[in-house]
C-alpha cells in the first residue's frame, strides 16, 4: 500500500529516522554518499547533488519484497535517505576534506587533524543554523530553493504518477537531452520558479563574466571586480538581515510566524505549497542568529587554541582573528544560503576566497590565513544543502499541521547529522590515503597559491573598496526580498556563459507563458522545471563517475 493510501492524519507522529530498519539504511546510504563525494571532488573539482539518486534507491528498495523495504513506500522516509545522503555528500567534500586539504599543501600536516575536528564542528552548527532559521522572513519555505523543488516533485511523481508524473517524465527526458548538448538545464529549470528579478541579475552576470575579455579585454578578475561587488552587496545583504531583526513590528506579528512568506518572496511558489505562512517566527531568527554567532566563536577558540595560533600572532591579534573568524563564518553561510534559496547555485568556494584576501588586508599571517580560509569554507555549503532538503520535505508535507511540518523538519535534521557522521568517519579514515597520492580538491590549490602570493600586488585592497561600492548600491536597491545584489555578484564569479543564456531564455519563455496562459501555467511550469533540473542533475552525475573510471582506467 502507497503512502499516499495510507496517509497519516493530522494528530500523527512523523516516520522517525532512528527507527531500527530506517536507522541502517539511512546509515548505509550516508557511507556511499560521503564516498561519492569525495572521490568526485578530488578528482574532478566538483561535488554533485545525490538528493534524487537517494530518493531513488529509496523508490527501488520500496519494490523488494518484504516488511522492513515496504516501509520505504512512505514519501517522507524516502525524504530522509535522500537527506542522508545529500548531506553525506556535501559534508564529506565541501565540508570535510576541502578544509584540511588546505594546511596540507601549505606543509603543515600536523594542523590537518585539528582543523579536521574543528570544520566537523562547524558542520553541525552551519547545520543547526539553518533548521532555526529555515522557513522564516529571511529564509521562507515558499522561496524558490529549486533542487529542492526538483527532488521533492520527483518523489512525489514517483508515489502519484498520473499527469503530475508524465510531466516530470518529458522534463527530466528534456533535461537529460539538454545537458547531452552542454546546455545548462539546471539554470534553464531554474528560471521557472526563482525570483524573476534576482534571477535576471544572475543570468546577467554570469554573461558578463563569460564574456569578459571580449567586451573588456580583460578578465575581471584580475582586478577583483566580482569580488569587491560581493563583499559590498554582502555586506548590505547583512545590514538588511538586521534591519529586519530590529524593526519593530506589533507584537501579535513579532511573537507567531503569521506574515506570509509571500510579502518578503515574489517566487512563483511549488504547486504543493502550504497555505499558512512561515513556521517560524522574527524571535525564532534572533536566537538562530545570536546562537550561530556564539558557537562559531567558541569552535574559532577551539582552533585558534588546537593550531597554536599563538606561535603567529599576538595575543590581542589572535583574539581579533577569533572574532573575525566568527563573524566571517556567519556571513558566509548567509551569503551562501541566499544564493543558493533564490538561483540554486552557491558560490561557496568564491566567497570562502574573498575572506581569504580580506584576512589577507587585515595582515594575517600564512598559517592563520589557512585557518581562516579552511574554517570559511567549512560554512554554507551544509547551510544550502539542508535547505534543499528542507524545501523537498516542506512539499511532501503540504496538507498535514504545523506540528507535523515541524516533527518531519527535526527528522530531516537528524537524517542530516547521521550523513555528517557518516562523512566525518570516511574522511578521518582515508584522508590520509588520499593525500599521499595527491588527491586533493583542486580549490585548494587556489587557496595556498593566494596566500603564498600574499599582498603583492598592492592595488587589491583599493579594487576591493572600489567595487564594493556598486555593489552595495544594486543591493540596496533591490532590498531584501530580492538579492540582486548578491545574485549578480553570484554570476560574476561563475564562469558559466551558458547558463547565463539558459536563465534569460528560460525568464522571457516564463514571462510569455504566464502572459497568454496566465497563473494556470504555474503548476505545468514548475513540474516541468522540477524535470529539467533532476535531469540535469542525472545527467552530472552520472557524466561525473564516468570521467572519474575513465580517469583511473587512464
Amino acid at each position: 500500500m502507497s503512502d499516499k493510501d495510507q496517509r497519516e492524519s493530522e494528530n500523527s507522529s512523523h516516520p522517525r529516522l532512528f527507527e531500527p530498519s530506517s536507522f541502517i539504511f539511512n546509515l548505509i546510504v550516508g557511507f556511499l554518499g560521503a564516498i561519492i563525494g569525495i572521490q568526485l571532488i578530488v578528482t574532478l573539482g566538483i561535488t554533485p547533488n545525490t538528493a534524487i539518486i537517494g530518493a531513488l534507491i529509496a523508490m527501488l528498495i520500496a519494490r523488494i519484497p518484504g516488511a522492513a523495504f515496504q516501509k520505504f513506500k512512505s514519501v517522507h522516509r524516502q525524504n530522509l535517505v535522500q537527506t542522508t545522503i545529500s548531506g553525506a555528500t556535501f559534508g564529506a567534500a565541501n565540508a570535510l576534506l576541502l578544509p584540511i586539504g588546505i594546511p596540507f599543501l601549505l606543509g603543515k600536516p600536523g594542523l590537518v587533524v585539528p582543523v579536521l575536528i574543528g570544520v566537523a564542528f562547524a558542520l553541525v552548527i552551519d547545520a543547526t543554523i539553518l533548521y532555526k532559521i529555515f522557513d522564516t522572513r529571511i529564509f521562507p519555505a515558499a522561496n524558490a530553493w529549486p533542487p529542492g523543488v526538483a527532488t521533492g516533485e520527483a518523489i512525489l511523481a514517483g508515489d502519484k504518477g498520473g499527469r503530475r508524473g508524465r510531466l516530470l517524465l518529458y522534463g527530466t527526458g528534456i533535461g537529460l537531452i539538454g545537458s547531452y548538448f552542454g546546455i545548462s538545464m539546471s539554470a534553464f529549470g531554474v528560471a521557472f520558479i526563482g525570483n524573476i528579478w534576482a534571477l535576471a541579475m544572475w543570468g546577467i552576470g554570469l554573461l558578463v563574466k563569460g564574456y569578459d575579455k571580449q567586451l573588456f579585454g580583460v578578465s575581471i578578475d584580475t582586478y577583483y571586480i566580482p569580488h569587491g561587488i560581493m563583499v559590498g552587496a554582502g555586506l548590505v545583504a547583512l545590514v538588511q538581515v538586521i534591519w529586519i531583526l530590529m524593526k519593530k513590528r506589533p507584537a501579535t506579528q513579532s511573537s507567531a510566524a503569521s506574515e506570509s512568506a509571500a510579502t518578503i518572496s515574489t517566487e512563483v511558489a511549488s504547486p504543493s505549497e502550504f497555505q499558512h505562512g512561515p513556521t517560524r517566527s522574527d524571535r525564532d531568527i534572533s536566537k538562530a542568529v545570536m546562537f550561530g554567532f556564539l558557537a562559531y566563536l567558541l569552535c574559532a577558540i577551539f582552533l585558534a587554541v588546537a593550531t597554536g595560533l599563538w606561535a603567529h600572532m599576538s595575543v590581542g591579534a589572535m583574539i581579533g582573528w577569533i572574532v573575525f573568524a566568527a563573524f566571517v563564518a556567519l556571513a558566509h553561510e548567509l551569503i551562501v544560503g541566499l544564493s543558493a534559496m533564490h538561483a540554486g547555485w552557491f558560490p561557496a568556494f568564491a566567497v570562502a576566497l574573498i575572506s581569504l584576501v580580506v584576512g589577507m588586508l587585515l595582515h594575517f599571517p600564512a598559517v592563520p590565513l589557512a585557518v581562516l580560509v579552511s574554517f570559511a569554507a567549512a560554512t554554507g555549503p551544509a547551510f544550502a544543502d539542508m535547505g534543499y532538503d528542507f524545501k523537498s520535505g516542506w512539499i511532501l508535507r503540504s496538507g498535514h499541521s504545523r506540528a507535523y511540518e515541524l516533527g518531519g523538519r527535526r527528522q530531516q535534521y537528524w537524517a542530516s547529522i547521521v550523513g555528517f557522521a557518516a562523512a566525518f568517519i570516511i574522511v578521518a579514515a582515508f584522508h590520509q590515503n588520499y593525500f599521499a597520492h595527491g588527491l586533493i580538491p583542486p580549490v585548494d590549490k587556489v587557496y595556498v597559491a593566494t596566500i603564498k602570493a600574499g599582498l603583492s600586488d598592492p592595488h587589491i585592497s583599493t579594487n576591493l573598496l572600489l567595487w564594493a561600492i556598486p555593489g552595495a548600491i544594486v543591493q540596496l536597491i533591490g532590498g531584501p526580498s530580492r538579492q540582486i545584489g548578491i545574485l549578480f555578484a553570484t554570476g560574476l564569479l561563475i564562469n558559466n556563459p551558458l547558463a547565463g543564456w539558459a536563465v534569460l531564455v528560460g525568464l522571457a519563455i516564463r514571462i510569455v507563458a504566464l502572459k497568454i496562459y496566465g497563473k494556470q501555467a504555474e503548476s505545468t511550469m514548475s513540474i516541468l522545471a522540477a524535470g529539467f533540473i533532476a535531469g540535469d542533475a542525472l545527467y552530472g552525475f552520472f557524466h561525473s563517475i564516468f570521467q572519474f573510471f575513465g580517469a583511473k582506467k587512464g
